[in-house]
């Protein structure tokens, strides 16, 4: 019996491992996003310092995305997901422990992280091309499993934010990496134990590292798309250096703060979440995603006014509530749209498209908190987001009746002499 032939009990339960497996992995994940940057303001003072060390972490993924799709494609995307999770439980481990040990200088824990960022491309990507493995081929029923691993990590980043910003001050932030090491150790068993494998695409080998490259930018929706893409890369960087920031500075260094400002961002995907499940069923993947992206903009113009944590909550809240109605039809039109034996490369793709400006935004984002603090830098970052929500909303409307599932374009075979 072959994975689409699975009986609907063995598909719900693998689907079930796949979300489980993702909330430990993305809970550990979520404290380290508080805790590392936390760790750096504490010991240096500086957002600048901070700010590069967030850039080491996310400029591996833009330098290996689009290669490592070819390590999903022959190993598979199971096999690909245990290997980052076991390889990423040490690395993050030796932070705290080098530390303990006094032999954690700057330029070594920029190597750490930057070690531990090349792991993620492959693994976000494999992460989304198992699932037609495990749910078949329905766009819609993509779109549901896209969501349900929204939901998922969006459950663990209400959570694990809450809990480092309240374990901080209790056992410091570099021992709260070792519980996100042992978070890996619990995803890694979750996948090896109750996500069934499977052989990797067999053309997989003839395509070329750039495939998926090649494809994106050749597909007429997928290509201005990933314009987008790179755009919303380079801005999201802005207001994830700012949040730390600006609870560090505004609220008397507290974590706790911190902490509640990313569990606004986890508690409104969660709802949305639940929403968005039930939302693709009654409206089209784009349109929906189109839509959402558009609400998602909206209430994040409080942010340049600096106004009350409260307020901020809120206003995140609200924000992350429309991202899984963005995110999960999105790559279930991607993946459909997509030939099998391209995914994995497409999806690394358009991973490391989003995470090429990210880099350079943690790095702007730290000299304009450096030089003229939290406001200037919100207000440009909200501004930028709106100005990318419209485009995207207007590519939306004019795709709208693309059936990503009935109008695949077809593979255009690559001159032998177009090897990457």
């Amino acid at each position: 019996m072959n994975e689409t032939q699975q009986p609907s009990g063995v598909k719900q339960r693998s689907v079930a491992a796949l979300v489980a497996a993702e909330i430990s992995s993305v809970f550990g994940t979520s404290m380290t996003y508080l805790a590392l940057p936390w760790f750096v303001l504490v010991t240096t003072g500086s957002p600048g310092k901070m700010s590069i060390v967030l850039a080491a972490e996310i400029a591996p993924m833009a330098i290996l995305g689009i290669p490592s799709g070819m390590l999903v494609q022959r190993l598979g995307s199971r096999n690909t997901m245990l290997l980052a999770d076991f390889a990423r439980a040490p690395i993050l481990a030796s932070i705290p422990l080098l530390h303990s040990a006094g032999l954690l200088s700057f330029p070594l824990l920029l190597g750490l992280v930057a070690l531990l960022g090349c792991f993620a491309p492959p693994y976000f990507a494999a992460q989304r091309t198992i699932l037609p493995e495990l749910v078949g081929e329905d766009e819609r029923r993509m779109s549901q499993g896209n969501s349900l691993v929204e939901g998922g990590s969006a459950f663990a980043r209400l959570l694990g934010p809450a809990l480092a910003g309240l374990l901080i001050p209790i056992i410091g932030a570099p021992n709260v990496l070792y519980l996100d090491a042992a978070t890996y150790l619990v995803a890694f068993t979750l996948l090896l134990l109750f996500v069934p494998g499977r052989k990797p695409v067999a053309a997989a080998a003839r395509q070329k590292v750039l495939s998926g490259v090649r494809f994106l930018l050749g597909d007429r929706l997928l290509g201005p798309v990933a314009g987008v893409v790179v755009v919303f890369g380079f801005l999201s960087a802005g207001l994830s250096a700012g949040l730390p920031f600006y609870a560090y500075q505004e609220f008397d260094g507290s974590s706790r703060i911190a902490g509640l400002f990313y569990m606004a961002l986890g508690a409104g995907a969660v709802v949305g979440s639940i929403v968005a499940v039930g939302a693709v069923k009654k409206v089209a993947p784009l349109r929906l995603s189109g839509l959402g992206i558009l609400a998602f903009a909206a209430p994040l113009w409080v942010m340049p006014f600096l106004p009350p944590w409260p307020v901020v909550f809120g206003a995140l809240f609200v924000a992350t509530f429309f991202t899984p109605l963005i995110n999960g039809p999105l790559i279930a039109v991607l993946t459909a749209r997509t030939p099998q034996e391209l995914r994995a490369l497409v999806i690394t793709a358009v991973i490391t498209i989003n995470t090429l400006a990210m880099p350079l935004g943690f790095l702007v984002a730290g000299q304009v908190l450096e030089h003229w603090g939290v406001a200037p830098l919100f207000l440009a970052t909200v501004g930028g987001v709106t100005t990318m929500a419209l485009i995207y909303s207007g590519i939306a409307l004019r795709f709208r009746d693309v059936d990503a599932s009935l109008a695949q374009p077809a593979v255009v075979e690559e001159p032998a002499a177009a090897g990457a």
